[in-house]
C-alpha cells in the first residue's frame, strides 16, 4: 500500500477526475515500482485535465522515491495510450486475458515509465 501519490481534480464540488499509484508488490525490491491509474470524466475529457494529472502524479511520484511506473491499458483506449506515450512512457508488453470485465476477458498494453531522477 503507498501511503503517497492520490490527486483529485475538483470543480464546484464536483470530480472531473483523479490519479493515483498503487504498490505492484510488498516485497522491498519492487518498493520503488507503482502502478499508475488515470480517470477524467467524459465531460472533462480534452481539455488537458489528464495531461495535468499525469504531470502532477509523475512529481509526486519522483519525490515519494518512485523509480518506475507502469500503466496496464486497454487496446482500444488510445486516447490514454497516447496520453501515457507523450510522457514517456513506452509500450513494453501485450498481456492476453489479464482481466475480466463484465464477464469478459480483457487484453491489456503494458507501458512503463523510468523516472530520470530516482534510482539511477
Amino acid at each position: 500500500m503507498l501511503n503517497c501519490c492520490r490527486l483529485v481534480a475538483v470543480q464546484r464540488e464536483q470530480v472531473l477526475g483523479w490519479a493515483g499509484l498503487s504498490a505492484v508488490s510488498n516485497r522491498e525490491v519492487y518498493s520503488g515500482v507503482a502502478e499508475v491509474s488515470v480517470y477524467v470524466a467524459n465531460q472533462a475529457q480534452g481539455k488537458g485535465l489528464g495531461q495535468a494529472l499525469i504531470n502532477a502524479l509523475i512529481n509526486e511520484s519522483e519525490k515519494s522515491g518512485i523509480w518506475m511506473l507502469q500503466a496496464s491499458i486497454f487496446p482500444e483506449n488510445t486516447s490514454s495510450i497516447a496520453l501515457h506515450a507523450r510522457n514517456g512512457f513506452r509500450q513494453v508488453g501485450n498481456r492476453e486475458k489479464l482481466g475480466k470485465l463484465n464477464g469478459v476477458w480483457r487484453n491489456v498494453i503494458l507501458m512503463e515509465r523510468r523516472s530520470a531522477v530516482v534510482g539511477l
